[in-house]
């Protein structure tokens, strides 16, 4: 049944793998311009992995046994290298924190970002916080479509548009661009680099695995659950298209560096 979603987001996944961005992405200020809209989905990214982990395992006390064995191991095993990978001094950081250290190297604007964690941590509910008018449009209907899934949708429907819909699109088709920058900008954006490449070795090989598997896990047999989870991986590739409208629509100023 993994075909069938394979199937029905094709079309739109490919739209995304040939996206114009990529070839306007050929100077610093478009990186900059690409990491200060991409950060709020590797942001809300790791909510979407939160929001997966309560639902499959027990985060209450006292603990008491949640689910399968097998989805909790799956999605436990995936927290475990989002929130403390390795970074390049051979120190913990989660890949969102680690995309921030990127950002500062390069030269991008992090305020936007940390404006929103500031009034999280003060309390402000995340709808208010995306009303932030820092916040660029698309990244945040981009969000908004996020923490709707989080607040409305069933776990088998998370857990696909977490596997199929997210991060495993954009290492393969950054690394080689970011790596010709790197050489043309030495010590701006090897951070950057660093992250995609992990995303490669993590994300892309162990991580898709066990996304894949926890998906096969939540929806078994259930031929109404395959199609849910098919639909929303496909509406979340469509989103992520938008963003990426968005983007592009961000760099076409003439000002390069």
């Amino acid at each position: 049944m993994i075909a069938q979603i394979r199937d029905t987001i094709a079309p739109v996944r490919e739209k995304i793998i040939q996206h114009p961005l990529y070839r306007r992405m050929q100077h610093m200020e478009d990186v900059r311009v690409f990491m200060q809209y991409h950060v709020f989905a590797v942001w809300d990214f790791m909510s979407l992995l939160k929001s997966l982990q309560a639902r499959l395992t027990c985060t209450a006390i006292p603990w008491v046994p949640q689910g399968s064995a097998a989805t909790r191991f799956l999605i436990n095993e995936i927290v475990t290298g989002e929130e403390s990978d390795l970074a390049p001094d051979g120190s913990r950081a989660s890949h969102f924190e680690l995309y921030l250290q990127a950002m500062t190297q390069a030269g991008a604007d992090t305020g936007p970002m940390q404006a929103c964690l500031l009034a999280l941590q003060a309390g402000q509910p995340i709808a208010e916080v995306l009303q932030t008018a820092s916040i660029p449009p698309a990244a945040r209907a981009f969000m908004q479509y996020t923490f709707e899934l989080i607040h409305h949708t069933p776990v088998h429907v998370q857990a696909a548009v977490f596997t199929f819909g997210r991060e495993d699109l954009i290492p393969d088709m950054f690394l080689a661009l970011v790596s010709d920058l790197d050489r043309q900008f030495p010590g701006q954006i090897s951070v950057f680099k660093y992250y995609l490449e992990r995303h490669i070795e993590v994300d892309g090989d162990h991580h898709s695995h066990l996304g894949m598997q926890m998906v096969e896990e939540l929806c078994g047999k259930d031929a109404d659950k395959w199609r849910e989870a098919a639909q929303a991986a496909k509406e979340a590739l469509e989103k992520r298209l938008l963003l990426w409208d968005g983007v592009l629509q961000a760099t076409a100023s003439p000002v390069r560096i």
